[in-house]
Formats: structure tokens, sequence, C-alpha cells
């Protein structure tokens, strides 16, 4: 689903732990990445990434803490011609990230699924296709699910590159981050999960 960069920058290389030792191939599909409190980019300051698939080929993940400001589920199934329109249940509409910003992606519990679904772990999936659209607005679909335009994506390399800079830190799925939680509030609390005070995490490794 990323946007693969043209051509391989540099070798894959995984993160390093705190005694600066690279941990061996370990790709971190279905973790939540916690940008560090020293992260620049704008775009990811104080952002919480699911992370939907990562291999050597690059990451693709989905921004759980920006909502979508100027378009509403009802908005959305009229220009894509679902119905019913108001919808029997809505979705919290969430802007993903910087790349393909008019693709929706939903990332849902796992009892539910359609051609073309993925397994993020165990127990989340992720569908691009309207057919979970069609199913949330007449009632059903998964039962938990959450609704993202566009999506963060890095090339082959640059995630491990990024997380050995100590830009991020990663933590298992945890599913009240995904749908329970106020976007405000989910970096605070994703940050909790590690028991650290954030104010001591910029000399901290990009593993929890």
């Amino acid at each position: 689903m990323a946007r693969k960069a043209p051509g391989r920058r540099k070798p894959v290389r995984p993160p390093k732990d705190a005694a600066g030792d690279w941990l061996g191939a370990e790709w971190l599909t279905g973790q939540l990445l916690i940008a560090m409190p020293s992260m620049r980019d704008p775009r990811f300051a104080q952002s919480v990434i699911c992370l939907c698939a990562h291999s050597e080929d690059g990451a693709m993940g989905l921004v759980l803490n920006r909502p979508l400001e100027k378009l509403s589920f009802t908005a959305l199934l009229k220009q894509l011609g679902v119905a019913p329109v108001p919808p029997a249940r809505s979705l919290r509409m969430l802007a993903g990230g910087p790349v393909d910003g008019g693709r929706g992606f939903v990332l849902h519990s796992g009892e539910w699924s359609t051609e073309g679904t993925i397994d993020v772990d165990s127990q989340t999936r992720l569908t691009s296709s309207i057919d979970v659209l069609r199913a949330v607005a007449q009632g059903g679909g998964p039962r938990d699910c959450i609704l993202a335009l566009g999506y963060a994506g890095w090339g082959p390399g640059q995630l491990e590159d990024e997380i050995a800079a100590n830009s991020w830190l990663s933590v298992p799925l945890d599913e009240t981050l995904l749908y329970g939680t106020k976007p405000e509030d989910t970096w605070r609390l994703a940050l909790a999960k590690l028991k650290v005070d954030p104010l001591l995490l910029s000399g901290a490794a990009g593993r929890a």
C-alpha cells in the first residue's frame, strides 16, 4: 500500500537498542509509532501512527490523532454515492497522513472482512474497499472502526533510519488508543504506556 521510492536508497537497517546494537530483522507491522517530543516535522509532531505495513520495501501507517476538519462522514458518502444518507452509523474521520489524501482507509476490529482486507495484527484489520463504507452506512460493518484519508509512507530503510535517530518510539497496538481515545489525548496516553516522563525521552532509544 505504501508508495514505493524509485529504487532502493540504502540497505534496510533495523532499529538499534539502548546500547547501540542492531535488534535484528524485526518489522514493526501492528505497532504504534509515537513521535518523540523532539520531532521537528510539523506534519508528525506529537503524532501517534498505527503502522499497518512494514517490510524491506518500506512502511505505511495511519496517523490516529489528526481529526479531519473539513469533511464529515455523511458528506463523504454523498460524494461517493453510498446510501443511505444520513447513514445508520457514523465513523470518526482522520487525516491519515500527507500521502494520497484522496484515498480512504478504514482501520477496524478483526471480526469483519471483505475482499482486499488485510491483517494488521491478530485483532486489527485494514480495508480500503468501498464495501466497508456501504456496510457501516447500513448499520453493519466492523464493531469498531475509524476512517482515515491519506497515509504516512516511508521508502526502503527510511523508517529504520528515523527510529535509529530517535524520532519515534514504538509500542504494541492498543484498542483503546485506536477507537476509544479523543485525538487530543492520544499522544499523551500513548506515552503514558511507556511509564516514562516525556521530558526525559530526548536521549532514549527508539523502542519500548
